[in-house]
């Protein structure tokens, strides 16, 4: 009916929202190698928490392996361990280990008993380090924007961090594409 042009015609449209474009794998190298010291393991745990991740993308608090429930840092570690097997550190620290028990160890004790002891003391080492390591690439890929992380568990909301929590780790479906479609 009635039109008042210069009333109605000097406001713009809306512009319509862009579907952001796809990630793809050499993006993912990029961002990843822009935050992190170790890109290499980094993009290793992300290849990893992909694969073992399920339809929705998240992966934990805990993950089935050998028939057992496992923390998802630990699985993680466990499946990044052999890596580190001709590491220099890695036998250095074997070795200290071995020394360490072998000072404090009796005569009395059996030697089956003190190999026990070694191997059960490297494995707790190497455990310890290795979650430190997937904690810092997980902050790396948080921080790359490629993985989200929250925590389950008991007194999720509790301020001491480690009050029986579990992460779950969840990447994003761009990143799924990504590392589903190769390039």
């Amino acid at each position: 009916m009635f039109h008042q042009g210069d009333l109605f015609d000097h406001i713009k449209q809306a512009p319509r929202a862009v579907a952001p474009p796809a990630v793809a794998l050499p993006d993912l190298v990029e961002r990843v190698s822009q935050v992190s010291k170790r890109p290499r393991y980094v993009l290793l745990i992300l290849n990893l928490i992909a694969k073992a991740a399920g339809e929705n993308g998240s992966l934990g608090p805990y993950v089935r392996s050998e028939g057992d429930q496992v923390p998802v840092r630990d699985w993680l570690c466990q499946a990044l361990a052999p890596l580190a097997n001709r590491d220099c550190r890695r036998a250095a620290m074997i070795a200290a280990v071995r020394s360490q028990l072998m000072a404090r160890a009796d005569s009395s004790e059996n030697a089956g008993d003190l190999a026990q002891q070694q191997d059960e003391e490297i494995e707790a080492r190497i455990l310890r380090s290795g979650r430190t390591n997937v904690s810092r690439a997980v902050s790396d890929l948080v921080r790359a924007g490629l993985l989200h992380r929250h925590y389950q568990g008991y007194r999720v909301d509790h301020h001491n961090r480690g009050a029986q929590r579990e992460a779950v780790y969840t990447i994003t479906a761009d990143v799924r594409l990504a590392l589903a479609g190769g390039y």
